[in-house]
């Protein structure tokens, strides 16, 4: 299977060169000047599941693509999606899988409507990694897992065989014929904890520590699983218990990438992430009320961003 990995930063860098690393048929979607990085000191990985320094990845500048791959997997940030998608046309054929480990369901939408649904794979993924100031990729906890399936729920060949190309790979690869469910489920946790780091500029732990503060996280991540179930997807109990669990837990330092990007001054996915849930919301959308201040804050910050620029 000929796999193109789009980016080589930390999620598409930790996952591809894995891939790489099992010796399968690898080769990554960059910019001139990670390329350039790459062929001078390797695609290089540390983790506790074992480094890897694997030299002269293969690399393919937007431009170059002549030929399809069978898989395309896409790990993108959400607001660079839009250029991507053109990026890769030319590496879409017939029967290439598009596998997208984004976070929310926006997405879906976009590839659907540039390449045809038929193409695309529900997809996510769950790690924490960084890269650090040489570049390299940083796996920063015990965690990392790729989840797809086919969105029918259906166990195709083409699903089999990604599985296949996966399971040789220092991560884990699990084929769900629940693969939007489990998009969901991680969608309202993962808005619900960006929500209320960024809107409180604190981690889990001193937000649960702060007076109100515990309300209004499980205020937010109710206002998240309203949107679902309004859109049939809403999470189990035994989902909601553990994510009531994971945010008030006290003397957690746990909190968003998205929060670190704000701190920081870098672009967010407020739209893709907190605001696309509101699109979605349907006639419940005034009663969202912390959903609805979470988003707010993050536009204004973009707001006072883009003025700054």
């Amino acid at each position: 299977m000929r796999i193109l990995v789009i980016g080589a930063g930390a999620t598409g860098g930790y996952f591809g060169g894995r891939l790489l690393e099992s010796g399968q048929d690898v080769s990554f979607l960059v910019r001139e000047r990670r390329a350039a990085q790459l062929a001078e000191h390797g695609l290089v990985i540390r983790s506790s599941f074992g480094d890897a320094t694997l030299p002269h990845p293969p690399t393919v500048q937007a431009g170059e693509l002549r030929e399809a791959f069978d898989l395309i997997l896409l790990s993108c940030k959400a607001y660079h999606l839009p250029q991507v998608i053109e990026d890769m046309a030319p590496a879409v054929g017939p029967h290439t899988a598009i596998l997208p480990v984004l976070n929310g369901m926006r997405h879906l939408d976009l590839l659907d409507a540039r390449f045809g649904a038929a193409r695309v794979l529900g997809g996510q993924c769950v790690i924490a990694a960084t890269l650090d100031a040489q570049g390299n990729v940083r796996h920063l906890n015990q965690s990392h897992s790729v989840t797809f399936g086919e969105r029918d729920g259906s166990r195709s060949e083409r699903a089999e065989r990604v599985l296949e190309s996966m399971s040789k790979a220092k991560f884990e690869p699990r084929l769900s014929t629940t693969i939007l469910q489990d998009m969901w489920d991680k969608w309202v946790f993962l808005a619900s904890l960006a929500g209320i780091t960024c809107l409180m500029r604190a981690p889990v732990g001193d937000i649960v520590a702060a007076p109100g503060g515990e309300q209004a996280t499980l205020q937010l991540l109710d206002d998240c699983r309203r949107v679902a179930a309004h859109n049939g997807h809403e999470p189990g109990e035994a989902v909601l218990a553990r994510a009531r669990g994971v945010l008030t837990e006290k003397g957690s330092a746990l909190s968003a990438s998205m929060m670190r990007d704000l701190e920081q001054g870098g672009p967010i996915e407020a739209n893709h992430v907190v605001g696309d849930l509101l699109e979605r919301s349907g006639a419940s959308a005034g009663e969202l009320g912390m959903l609805r201040t979470a988003y707010a804050h993050l536009k204004a910050y973009e707001v006072r961003r883009s003025r700054g620029s």
